[in-house]
């Protein structure tokens, strides 16, 4: 059994002003476009399914209760404008706020190397499609060259607060009800999406205001995946389980080729060496999946900002991937 480690990234602080916590647009020096961020409050919440449940699967349970802390949450998935700025920097766009010390912070994030093929597949990259085929590292630095351009800290979200967010109050099967019919008016699937993903933030949100929470692309979590973890008693406040190892992490969300039961708000699904079979490097690349169109991911921010060493820590590169 893989070491199972919580860790104090995810603590939020009790003295943050409640009048700070609030939707904000966060400007990235260099990009034409900001970050649209969403507050989650706070709360409790059951995570996982209930037994009778349709489709439901042996490793969502036990259902349980859980408690997170608040954070802010993307309101859109990652978008190709976005992420390819952070790969290619000749992309920037002038900007006095793009100073000389930000420039300085952001040359110690590497960045990803470049793709043999194109790597949206021909879905579509301009104007709000979501970045698709990264790894969980390529996400990772991602997000660490976020906090070199802002300073502030952003991440994935774990898997626990991603169910939390995506539930949005609700109980039932989807955060709109339990009846599948509705899914359309939500998200895109195999059903409606024509085999492609499509431009983020077209469909209807959750309560919380968060868009393509299911379908479109499927969503990295910050989490090693352990299927009998809900049974532990770690499982119940602000839960993380630290990668230790390249193999499984938690992706959530469904996405648009898969069948409604893979868009439940508690439907886990797992990456594998799969994903990236095609690629022809030895070893393969820490930064892109040849065989994951279907996979991406959106940001969150924690309330309290960690320390530099917990920071880092949680941008490490990762463990060495299998041939």
């Amino acid at each position: 059994m893989k070491k199972i480690t919580i860790s104090i990234l995810f603590f939020a602080c009790v003295a943050f002003r409640n009048d700070d916590f609030k939707p904000y647009t966060e400007h990235i020096p260099g990009l034409e476009h900001g970050l649209d961020m969403v507050p989650i409050p706070a709360g409790e919440f059951m995570m996982g399914s209930p037994e009778s449940e349709k489709d439901r699967k042996p490793d969502e349970g036990p259902q349980h209760k859980v408690k997170i802390d608040a954070f802010w949450m993307a309101k859109f998935e990652t978008s190709w404008e976005m992420y390819e700025t952070f790969f290619n920097k000749e992309l920037e766009v002038k900007d006095e706020k793009n100073t000389n010390e930000v420039a300085s912070r952001v040359s110690t994030v590497a960045r990803p190397t470049q793709p043999y093929v194109e790597m949206s597949f021909g879905q579509g990259k301009e104007h709000g499609f979501p970045v698709c085929n990264v790894t969980q590292f390529a996400a990772r630095a991602f997000c660490k060259w976020l906090y070199a351009k802002t300073g502030n800290f952003y991440r994935l979200p774990t898997e626990a607060e991603w169910e939390y967010a995506a539930r949005a109050g609700s109980k039932t099967t989807f955060y709109f009800g339990d009846d599948a019919s509705k899914l359309k008016e939500y998200a895109w699937y195999f059903d409606n999406s024509d085999g492609a993903y499509k431009k983020s933030g077209q469909l209807k949100p959750n309560a919380w205001g968060l868009y393509d929470m299911y379908g479109n692309v499927a969503e990295w979590t910050s989490d090693l995946y352990v299927a009998d973890f809900y049974s532990k008693p770690e499982a119940a406040n602000n839960p993380y389980v630290k990668p230790s190892n390249h193999y499984p992490h938690v992706i959530r969300g469904g996405h648009w080729d898969d069948d409604a039961d893979r868009l439940r708000s508690a439907s886990r699904r797992t990456s594998t060496p799969e994903l990236k079979q095609r690629d022809p490097q030895i070893p393969k690349s820490d930064w892109w999946l040849t065989d994951a169109p279907f996979l991406g991911f959106r940001v969150v921010r924690p309330v309290k900002q960690p320390s530099k060493e917990e920071i880092e820590a949680y941008f490490a590169r990762p463990p060495k991937d299998i041939p």
